[in-house]
């Protein structure tokens, strides 16, 4: 296997985590795809709040299904094609979970966009892995659990509703 198709450079752990996920448009792409459900390249084009290129989000597309993070579904001749996250992909909520944290800490931001990010930190741990669990049902076709109230993208939801007054 080449490294174009994958391979890390090295065997250092953390090396090819960086060369999956380490640019700035992959994680906003993740991002995107996991907080906002933009699962089609239009809306991913559309939705970004930091304007991304369509070049560069082709790209990162690309790269992230080479790596196996996401997977491209084709939806027939003519028809959009739709991005989902692999069990690889669910798995880097915790990676960017622990980003925003850093960002909450670290880094100034509005608070209609920070809202999300301090309403995980305070649910902790058993959110971020009830959210993981809601991915796997929206993209790997996991069972629904049962649950009485709102999932966690649904209260992510209402929090960022209750800032912006949406």
């Amino acid at each position: 296997m080449s490294r174009s198709s994958g391979e890390p450079r090295s065997g250092c752990a953390i090396n090819a985590a960086v060369e999956a996920l380490g640019d700035s448009w992959s994680l906003i792409v993740l991002r995107d795809i996991i907080f906002g459900d933009r699962r089609h390249f239009r809306e991913l084009l559309n939705g970004s709040l930091e304007g991304i290129a369509s070049n560069i989000l082709s790209d990162r597309l690309k790269r992230l299904v080479a790596a196996g993070i996401l997977t491209k579904e084709e939806t027939g001749r003519g028809r959009r094609a739709r991005y989902s996250l692999t069990e690889s992909g669910i798995q880097t909520l915790p990676i960017l979970f622990a980003l925003g944290n850093w960002g909450l800490d670290w880094r100034e931001g509005t608070p209609e966009l920070r809202i999300r990010q301090e309403l995980m930190r305070t649910e902790g741990p058993a959110f971020v892995a009830e959210l993981m669990d809601e991915l796997r049902v929206r993209h790997l076709g996991a069972p629904a659990p049962e649950r009485t109230g709102p999932g966690p993208l649904e209260r992510l939801e209402i929090a960022y509703a209750e800032v912006t007054g949406d």
